[in-house]
């Protein structure tokens, strides 16, 4: 019995297998889905043109449709001819229009001279003003010292030139006569007064004793309404502000007159005064200028009192 079940059923086995078919045609690879297409499989001739198309998106398409409008300008000589003519006109015509009588002045304005090559005028300066209070304190240090002076009105000669409180000293110190008098403000007076006291006597009863005390200062310029050393163009000098004054000789009671000149050079105790009273001049004055800084002062000492940044004082 085994064997006839086993045999039946290879028997049925086999006529399935035999009625079992397989299909016509087995499943075919789906193309991919290139540039985003949804619509089913396309013959190979149109995948093809696919990738053509790309080549042809990013060809320079919008530059052709820029440069027909230009090739076609000349082709169309009413519009295009019109419309370059105008700007050509509009670029000078930027900004508001100048008026019909200034067409033919300079565009540019001319350019400013630097300070060293303008003339007083050019400088626009104005005069100092002086406090009151200070002015009222240098004043009373004057008077303390014995100087001789008067006030005088305020002085403005224009340019910058002038002195708000100027004084007119006749006697720098007693008995030691100014001459001529000189017109200047008051601290440049009280420097000299301290200077001839403290410096120039002592070095002059040191040095010249036989020839006696001082007994006048002659002044070469005092107030003067210029630029400095006389020059056309540059800095205006502190003469015409009343900050400075020029010493040209010292008058003893005997003897001859001591003159400022160049003593460098000069061995005897007249060049040993006249180089100890122009060092100790920058003790007082912020600018000591002697013969030997420049020709301009070969005769003369020129002693300022000019503010200058951090107290600095030049001395030659």
């Amino acid at each position: 019995m085994r064997k006839f079940s086993t045999l039946a059923i290879l028997l049925a086995a086999t006529a399935f297998l035999a009625g079992a078919r397989l299909p016509p045609h087995g499943p075919l690879p789906e193309p991919r889905p290139d540039g985003g297409q949804t619509t089913g499989p396309t013959p190979p001739s149109s995948e093809k043109a696919e990738p053509s198309a790309p080549e042809q998106v990013p060809t320079p398409q919008p530059k052709p449709e820029v440069k027909e409008p230009e090739t076609s300008e000349p082709d169309q000589p009413p519009a295009p001819s019109a419309e370059p003519a105008k700007p050509e006109p509009a670029e000078p015509m930027q900004g508001p229009p100048l008026p019909p009588g200034q067409v033919e002045s300079p565009q540019t304005p001319p350019e400013e001279k630097p300070p060293g090559e303008q003339t007083l005028e050019e400088q626009h300066l104005t005069i100092e003003s002086e406090s009151d209070a200070e002015h009222a304190e240098c004043t009373a240090a004057l008077k303390e010292l014995g100087v001789v002076f008067k006030e005088t009105p305020r002085i403005d000669d224009g340019n910058g030139c002038g002195i708000d409180k100027p004084i007119i000293v006749s006697e720098a110190l007693p008995g030691i006569a100014l001459k001529p008098e000189a017109t200047i403000r008051c601290p440049a007076a009280l420097a000299l007064a301290r200077w001839l006291k403290e410096s120039v006597i002592p070095a002059a009863s040191a040095a010249l004793p036989e020839q006696g005390r001082i007994t006048a200062v002659n002044q070469a310029t005092a107030y003067m309404c210029r630029l400095r050393n006389g020059a056309e163009t540059g800095k205006i000098s502190e003469h015409a502000r009343g900050n400075a004054i020029d010493i040209a000789s010292f008058h003893f009671q005997k003897g001859e007159d001591v003159a400022v000149r160049s003593r460098r050079e000069d061995s005897t105790l007249t060049g040993a005064f006249q180089r100890a009273v122009s060092a100790a001049g920058c003790l007082y004055f912020t600018t000591v200028l002697d013969p030997e800084s420049d020709a301009a002062h070969e005769t003369h000492f020129h002693l300022d009192v000019i503010e200058r940044k951090g107290g600095y004082r030049y001395c030659y």
